[in-house]
């Protein structure tokens, strides 16, 4: 596979290649390989910047004229949004993306700079349209109807560029990459990961796109699905439709209920290779489902490597969130049979539900890297999805580290093991 993805890059050779175009007019974060070891340690996050166009109805909307409401523009994009995340827990990602010179992407950019971040990995060029998505949500808060023009990340964000920045792939704890690349992008990406044992975050974005998790599935050490979105993954890597959404009623499903209707689907990609499967339930919580429980040590740092985030992220958290309280510390090395855990949401005034899983993500990357196992960096980005669901932004404007994690430690104390058997 890796040969196939990379031997389209010799077509970049043709000069008059749209990509090999844009390639000659941006400037480029490259890295020679002597230089490898200069590389910051930082997570690289790869995937769409976009600006979101956000319409609100203050009425029940009725088809073929206009209703009474508020529309405000967002800055948004799944990865932008954990990559923004990841940096307001005081991290530093590199991000890996492309926009143009329009009103959209001079709205990216300016938030980017002015929090101090690198743009190096941020291609831009006069025929990139930045991607742009138009939300339409009811009375409620919730999304009613959108519209997305995002084919820039498509077209731009080639396996070439991706290789550009390879040196930070080698030296990052973890690299994130969402399913607005294309499936070319998505190998190239995994397979630079794989060549140095980096641990790889697959965020599926939507229900159609996450079907594109097919061709990487063995390269893919977390995955955080929707419970729609963990279907068609199922569905798609087994080659058939064989799995169906669950079909909610009026009565509510307890979490042993959501977790038997889900673990077939769960397996699948477990069982193809998948580490850490986190899937997200809304207001009923989070499902963490894998084959090991050694899997939930925390990120193996390479060489002298540190985590090396806000210190102050782990001891806050590390000091109300014991790692031994869901598993006894001893056995944790030997228990090797599938498990799953189910953490509980938490309670929230909600304003807008856009931005709560990339926010549980970029709490859980910014975890991860200073320190904390995945227990635990679960609590946090569940923490971490709450503030952002009471704020009409994709990502809050700051996050308070003691009520942060007050809030993980109410998630880790309500948090269950559910019980599992040989296979799930």
């Amino acid at each position: 596979m890796e040969s196939n993805v990379f031997s389209q890059m010799s077509r970049f050779n043709d000069k008059s290649s749209p990509e090999n175009e844009t390639l000659r007019d941006v400037k480029s974060g490259f890295c020679k390989e002597g230089q490898a070891r200069k590389c910051t340690v930082e997570p690289v996050v790869i995937g769409g910047m976009v600006l979101d166009v956000n319409a609100t109805s203050s009425m029940h909307a009725n088809p073929r004229t206009t209703t009474p409401g508020k529309v405000i523009f967002s800055l948004g994009g799944v990865a932008r949004n954990v990559a923004d995340c990841i940096s307001k827990l005081e991290a530093r990602p590199f991000m890996i993306s492309a926009i143009g010179f329009d009103m959209a992407g001079n709205m990216l950019l300016e938030h980017w700079e002015s929090a101090g971040l690198s743009i190096e990995g941020i291609q831009r060029h006069q025929n990139i349209e930045t991607a742009v998505v138009c939300h339409i949500f009811d009375e409620k808060g919730e999304v009613a109807a959108g519209v997305a023009h995002i084919e820039s990340i498509e077209k731009f964000l080639t396996p070439r560029w991706i290789e550009k920045f390879k040196c930070k792939i080698s030296s990052t704890p973890i690299l994130m990459v969402d399913a607005n690349l294309n499936s070319s992008s998505l190998e190239a990406s995994c397979q630079l990961a794989a060549q140095f044992n980096t641990p790889v975050w697959f965020e599926p974005v939507s229900v159609a796109k996450s079907r594109r998790v097919a061709s990487i599935v063995q390269y893919i050490t977390f995955a955080s699905p929707n419970e729609d979105e963990l279907v068609a993954m199922a569905n798609a890597i087994s080659g058939r439709d064989i799995f169906q959404p669950i079909r909610h009623s009026s009565t509510k499903l307890s979490k042993e209920s959501f977790f038997q209707m889900l673990k077939p689907a769960m397996w699948v990609l477990l069982d193809k290779g998948v580490g850490i499967v986190v899937v997200t339930l809304g207001s009923e919580g989070v499902l963490l489902c894998s084959k090991a429980k050694s899997n939930l040590q925390k990120l193996a740092f390479k060489g002298n490597q540190r985590p090396y985030f806000n210190k102050q992220l782990y001891e806050a958290v590390n000091a109300v969130c014991p790692r031994d309280q869901l598993y006894g510390a001893s056995n944790f090395g030997r228990i090797s049979n599938p498990f799953a855990v189910h953490f509980p949401a938490l309670p929230a005034s909600v304003v807008r539900l856009t931005g709560a899983g990339d926010c549980l993500v970029g709490g859980m990357i910014a975890s991860l890297c200073a320190g904390l196992d995945v227990m635990q960096s679960v609590a946090v980005g569940i923490a971490a999805a709450k503030v952002v669901v009471e704020v009409e932004s994709n990502v809050p404007d700051e996050y308070c580290l003691a009520k942060l994690a007050d809030d993980a430690r109410s998630v880790y104390s309500g948090a269950t093991m559910l019980l599992c058997q040989s296979k799930l």
